[in-house]
């Protein structure tokens, strides 16, 4: 397919790929009516304004209420000041402005060559993934937090690490899932590992001292309880402990078989990484740890996957573009949900699990460190050698203190390997160097509509 190269055919296919996206996140997968929003709304407003607490609330006619540390209620007490509508609108800007920075780290460049054409394709694309989708429709926060952990990974890799780690402890503070990052950081960045864990705890205190029976009910009781938070067999948890569940339901899965699945995953991640790290591919280490804390948490709903978008960023500078197209397709499909009323049977294991196969699949495959540069052209006479410099056009050598930008950090930015030196000579070439079925109300991946009578509440 060719893309068009006149701004009236540019304009064109943008508003024809906008409505086809429109029309398909309208009508295809379920609304899914800003339920999650609506939780932390009426959590903060019956805090704020009735007195009452915040693991006590729940959404009228249902069972479902807040899941989060005390200090995520603590950051979304703003909200209790507007009415839901503003809210809403609020949590959508917020969103769209969080996928607007994550393009940026993810795509650098790359995206920006192509001015606002490139950035109205990419935001059609991942209109359409599932995880992305939810995460906007639920008015969940994943997006927002995705954000402040990649900025550190910008950070790290630009050489502007002074403030790397901020970004982590606000989103370890907010859901536990980003703390696996902070286990990053100390395999090469002690002072980012340090500011993320100073931040994280300097938040939870906060939020202590702001809400103490709150926080002493959930690091006591709350946290341990998983069945606070959903089913774990529901077709919606993608992670490791998801997949035992349907195996074992309707019983519970053994703990005991987790555990040393879980300690197999993480000994996977922390070589993985590790050589990601001695190559400098920051960019790499943060998309593995990505993928491993989907895996290992109880709980990883369909809208947590967006945690797999470091992942598409690093398959596309390594051009493995057939492989990105095939993983973004099933991720855009909502196929698991075809397993949605039975997940028995060996189609039910391999089908139900899709998103789990995929992100276990990139944890073992997904290409680390730096790509060695290609060979370049031989563009030069039957003679390599260079000839003698004339007096007419004498050679300057180069002064060993002239200052230039660091090779390898210009590399950890860019992602592409450049020549590490330049030869003088007559002439030269260097190297360039979803369906899911449908269901008759309103659904979140994380909270089931109440015709559904085993409805798991929000993560």
């Amino acid at each position: 397919m060719r893309l068009p190269h006149t701004d009236r055919g540019r304009l064109a296919l943008v508003l024809s790929l906008a409505t086809a996206v429109a029309l398909f996140t309208a009508t295809v997968p379920l609304l899914r009516d800003w339920f999650d929003l609506r939780v932390y709304y009426g959590t903060v407003d019956a805090w704020a304004h009735h007195g009452g607490r915040i693991y006590d609330y729940r959404v009228p006619g249902t069972t479902y209420g807040f899941t989060y540390p005390p200090f995520a209620a603590l950051g979304m007490l703003p909200m209790a000041l507007v009415g839901l509508p503003t809210a809403i609108a609020l949590a959508l800007l917020l969103n769209l402005a969080a996928t607007a920075a994550v393009l940026r780290i993810l795509t650098g460049p790359a995206l920006r060559r192509h001015g606002w054409f490139g950035w109205a394709l990419a935001g059609c694309a991942l209109a359409l993934l599932e995880p992305v989708r939810d995460t906007v429709s639920f008015g969940q926060v994943n997006l927002l937090l995705l954000a402040l952990v990649l900025g550190d990974a910008w950070l790290l890799s630009t050489g502007r690490g002074r403030w790397a780690g901020v970004g982590i402890g606000l989103a370890a503070a907010v859901k536990l899932t980003p703390a696996l990052f902070i286990g990053l950081l100390l395999a090469r960045r002690w002072r980012a590992a340090a500011v993320a864990t100073a931040v994280a705890g300097a938040a939870t205190a906060l939020a202590a001292w702001a809400a103490p029976d709150a926080s002493r009910f959930y690091w006591t009781r709350a946290v341990w309880d998983t069945a606070r938070v959903g089913r774990l067999d529901y077709v919606s948890n993608q992670s490791l402990q998801g997949v035992l569940a349907r195996l074992a339901a309707p019983g519970e899965p053994s703990r005991a078989v987790w555990a040393v699945v879980v300690v197999l995953v993480l000994a996977v991640w922390a070589r993985r990484t590790h050589r990601a790290l001695r190559a400098g591919d920051w960019r790499a280490a943060f998309a593995l740890t990505g993928l491993a804390a989907c895996l290992v948490s109880p709980i990883t709903w369909v809208h947590h996957l967006v945690w797999l978008l470091p992942s598409f960023a690093v398959l596309w500078r390594r051009r493995l573009l057939r492989v990105a197209g095939t993983l973004y397709v099933v991720l855009c499909s909502s196929v698991v949900w075809l397993w949605f009323d039975d997940a028995s049977g060996v189609d039910g294991f391999l089908g139900s699990n899709t998103y789990v196969w995929v992100t276990l699949g990139l944890l073992l495959g997904l290409p680390v460190g730096q790509r060695r540069p290609s060979r370049p052209p031989l563009n030069r006479s039957a003679s390599t050698t260079a000839p003698a410099p004339t007096a007419a056009a004498p050679v300057i050598a180069p002064v060993s203190g002239q200052p230039g930008p660091p090779l390898s950090s210009a590399m950890t930015a860019s992602g592409v390997a450049g020549p590490a030196c330049a030869t003088v000579r007559a002439e030269s070439s260097d190297p360039t160097g979803s369906t899911r079925p449908a269901a008759p109300n309103p659904q979140s991946s994380n909270e089931r509509a109440s015709s559904y009578t085993a409805k798991p509440p929000p993560d």
